[in-house]
């Protein structure tokens, strides 16, 4: 993905290092949320593609965790220094899909760029990551960045209404040379909630709204799977 406030018109999704392109029924149209105007299309995503992204984060994650914590938080911080770098790309992208004015989209860049760099050690494993359109490049930040110092790989699924720098992030990790499969990216809406709580992710963690976060948690526990929910 281009780092320019037009971008392509197609956000596929992010598995093993590189764009993954898929063919879907369904796309939903990204909108500017204050001006009505269409920016880009994402593919509504459902089990098949979540265990595409899934089976990249496993495959990753031991090799990832082998690395140790201080090459990790090399990793993390040369993304940190990318992400500020490009401060004013994302800030762009941030106040086209979410409607944030130029300082509320700037602070939530330096919000995540400050959550990379200070990263503390959570808990490691396989992580399906879900976030709503509330802050979703910092509160992306904020849940993967102890996962990742701990060795954690991860599939996340932005909002469809704000899917841009999310991605743009997962790119920069390749420009910056991650590993591939440590961070993955699923495009959809409830079909790939689903899809990842069917598959073998090992917790299931959401950043937002607590009223959509309930839901989630249900699909999870019927699942069976370890839910984490973060409000906002």
């Amino acid at each position: 993905m281009e780092f320019v406030a037009d971008g392509p018109m197609a956000i596929p999704m992010w598995v093993n290092g590189h764009a993954f392109l898929t063919v879907t029924p369904e796309f939903f149209t990204v909108t500017n949320p204050l001006t009505g105007e269409s920016l880009r299309r994402v593919p509504l995503c459902g089990a098949s593609e979540a265990t595409e992204a899934v089976q990249a984060a496993q495959a990753a994650q031991s090799a990832w965790a082998m690395m140790g914590m201080p090459a990790r938080r090399v990793c993390l911080g040369r993304l940190a220094d990318a992400l500020d770098r490009y401060t004013g790309h994302f800030a762009k992208l941030l106040a086209q899909e979410c409607g944030f004015d130029e300082a509320r989209a700037t602070a939530e860049v330096s919000e995540a760029v400050d959550a990379l760099r200070g990263a503390m050690v959570g808990e490691t494993g396989v992580f399906g990551v879900v976030l709503d359109a509330s802050r979703p490049l910092a509160g992306f930040a904020e849940i993967i960045a102890p996962a990742l110092m701990a060795g954690a790989t991860l599939v996340v699924k932005p909002s469809p209404k704000a899917p841009s720098a999310v991605f743009a992030l997962c790119e920069l990790t390749s420009r910056e040379d991650w590993p591939a499969g440590v961070v993955n990216l699923l495009q959809g809406d409830a079909a790939a909630i689903e899809g990842l709580c069917a598959s073998g992710i090992d917790r299931l963690v959401y950043c937002g709204n607590p009223v959509l976060g309930k839901k989630i948690g249900a699909m999870a526990e019927a699942a069976g799977k370890n839910f984490e929910l973060k409000a906002i």
